[in-house]
């Protein structure tokens, strides 16, 4: 498993950003769990500028791997002045 870490934000001296949790699921890898979760986030959320992989689990069935899961914090930078 890789492991991904927290990237600061690109921010300015006056921005606001938010943190918001989400969940995705990938019958392929955990790298492709990530990948649909901003894919998918970036259809809501404006100007995401980080994510950190709060939890990765597995959902097993008859002792098969068939889900691969991640738990992310997103942030992203409220509009406005």
């Amino acid at each position: 498993m890789s492991a991904m870490t927290m990237v600061e934000p690109e921010v300015t001296m006056n921005s606001v950003a938010k943190v918001t949790e989400i969940s995705a699921i990938s019958e392929t890898s955990f790298e492709d769990a990530c990948r649909l979760a901003i894919e998918r986030a970036g259809h809501s959320l404006r100007n995401i500028r980080a994510a950190w992989i709060k939890e990765q689990s597995l959902e097993i069935r008859h002792g098969k791997i068939v889900g691969f899961k991640v738990d992310m914090k997103v942030t992203f930078v409220l509009d406005g002045d």
